[in-house]
């Protein structure tokens, strides 16, 4: 079977319907020369074969699995699974059209008992192979295998409890150590021996990633986004870099443009000491810009020219991932940014004044958006909120409250207006989100999946809400002494990331300057002004 390689000397272009949209456009990267690890693609059309259970599917899997790791060993100067110079790599997924946080990926794999000990030998850092250990577990215990997360992090909770630390991020080498062993008790009886296999582990993690197709949440998307002519996805093999090696290193997704108002300005979301996923799941918080100056005070700028340069290569706003590692920027995907309608329409109306598209190029891309009825929602004077988060998609949300996509379904069959409140943005309440009028989280960050997901929907949203303890189960949420139950009404404003309770008084406006320059466009183009029939 022909792989594609990306990096090194031998980078391959090859269309995002045969190699799915992330690795297209991580070949383009390689090709600008920007600092992406070398990687290596199984493309789309295996994924229904390998679903199936196809022989001849699993074979050819296999041996393109052996072609891309001899491939990887070369251009990284390190053997897979060793115990001296250890490649781990990431196993992700990619159909030819973004579909964030509904596949699989598995992280760290190739992480066996001899690479922990190859990390140290080859790092110096116990802690940073100890947690590259745990953290593969945890990913193939979910991913893989199908386990519960809860089992895991009932573990993390009780070695925190006992180690008297705030987070496993304060576990040291040796706690962790203990950690990854009770992890790989949760878990041998069901991994068939391929814990110590990193070749199995590998040819384990790229079928599991393959059958992601046909999750459940990933259908939902598909169906709410029309995309089910897609195929299928692709598997990209990437050398790993590590994140979670101390405070001069970190994971972070940045949009090169504010996605939920257009704005001309970089939203970046860093977790120091982290690993991409502590990032886009949304179960931990970003640092502050204050500490990222602090500890990577060359990054805000590296970055910034970085997102310069895809957007002229791209000429679209751009939402990039990214890991620091000791201190070096390395990119790990971009793709076209998801963004809310009015963010659209300024973003085309920029991209037009920067020359980077023509004025028949922006009005394709806000076709779709129904200009007439564009508007902005402000709240009239409602006091102080109850309390306050992370504005990560503009607008105003009202709505009763529901604390499931279950009970959220069950308020909308009712014509009920719906805020979700959730722990955290986790992308399998993707048909709650299609149902409400707002979203709300506990914990999460501006970049997390699901708050791009919500974007893509135009839903306001709110993440972060520390104060929020929301009990699913009980169908109730506290702020501090008060309480409120399913049902009862709440409001949300997402660009200042405010959660008030009750229905607050809105009023509305149009962004009259960006509606009449469009409506010039039309004019000169000849195309069927949409704007005439809009209010006035």
């Amino acid at each position: 079977m022909h792989i594609v390689r990306i990096g090194g000397d031998a980078s391959e272009l090859r269309p995002a319907e045969e190699i799915g949209a992330k690795a297209a456009n991580l070949a383009r990267m390689a090709a600008l020369g920007l600092p992406v690890p070398p990687a290596f693609v199984l493309p789309v059309k295996l994924c229904a074969a390998i679903i199936a259970g196809h022989a001849h599917a699993t074979r050819h899997l296999r041996d393109g699995l052996e072609e891309g790791i001899s491939f990887l060993e070369s251009a990284t100067g390190r053997r897979f699974g060793d115990r001296r110079q250890p490649l781990l790599v990431s196993v992700r997924s990619g159909a030819a059209r973004s579909m964030p946080g509904m596949l699989d990926t598995v992280l760290n794999v190739g992480c066996t008992s001899d690479a922990v000990h190859g990390l140290i030998r080859a790092t110096g850092r116990p802690r940073l192979a100890w947690d590259c250990r745990r953290r593969f577990l945890e990913s193939f215990g979910e991913t893989v295998l199908g386990l519960d997360q809860a089992g895991f992090a009932a573990r993390i909770s009780e070695l925190v409890a006992a180690e008297y630390a705030g987070s496993d991020r304060e576990l040291d080498s040796e706690a962790l150590e203990r950690l990854a062993g009770r992890e790989q008790a949760l878990i041998e009886d069901h991994a068939d021996g391929s814990l110590e296999d990193a070749f199995a582990q590998l040819e384990a993690a790229a079928q599991a990633v393959y059958r992601s197709w046909t999750s459940e949440r990933a259908q939902t998307y598909r169906s709410l986004q029309h995309l089910e002519t897609l195929e299928g996805t692709a598997v990209t093999v990437q050398a790993m870099v590590f994140g979670n090696g101390g405070l001069a290193s970190g994971a972070g997704v940045a949009f090169s443009r504010d996605p939920s108002t257009g704005a001309r300005r970089p939203m970046i979301d860093l977790v120091l000491d982290a690993q991409g996923e502590d990032v886009v799941s949304g179960r931990r918080a970003p640092d502050t810009t204050e500490a990222i100056a602090r500890e990577l005070p060359k990054l805000e700028s590296e970055l910034g020219d970085i997102l310069r340069q895809l957007e002229r290569a791209f000429a679209d706003a751009q939402d990039v991932e990214f890991t620091v590692e000791n201190g070096k920027l390395w990119i790990l995907q971009t793709r076209t940014a998801k963004r809310t309608p009015r963010a659209a329409v300024r973003i085309a109306i920029d991209f037009v004044h920067e020359e980077l598209i023509s004025k028949d190029e922006a009005l394709g891309r806000i076709a779709e958006i129904d200009l007439a009825s564009l508007t902005e929602t402000r709240l009239v004077s409602s006091g102080k909120p109850a309390t306050s988060g992370i504005g990560a998609s503009g607008g105003i949300g009202i709505g009763r409250a529901a604390f499931s996509s279950e009970s959220a379904q069950r308020l909308s069959a009712a014509g009920e207006p719906v805020i979700l409140l959730r722990p955290d943005t986790s992308t399998a309440d993707v048909a709650g989100f299609a149902l409400a009028a707002g979203i709300v989280t506990a914990v999460g960050a501006r970049t997390s999946h699901a708050a791009l997901v919500a974007r893509q929907m135009g839903k306001p949203c709110v993440v972060g809400c520390r104060e929020l303890k929301i009990d699913p189960v009980a169908r109730q949420a506290q702020l501090g002494q008060v309480s409120f139950a399913e049902g009862e009404w709440m409001t949300i404003e997402g660009d200042a990331g405010e959660l008030y309770l009750g229905r607050c008084e809105t009023i509305r406006t149009r962004p009259e300057a960006e509606l009449a320059e469009i409506a010039a466009w039309r004019a000169q183009s000849g195309r069927h002004d949409q704007l005439a029939a809009a209010p006035q």
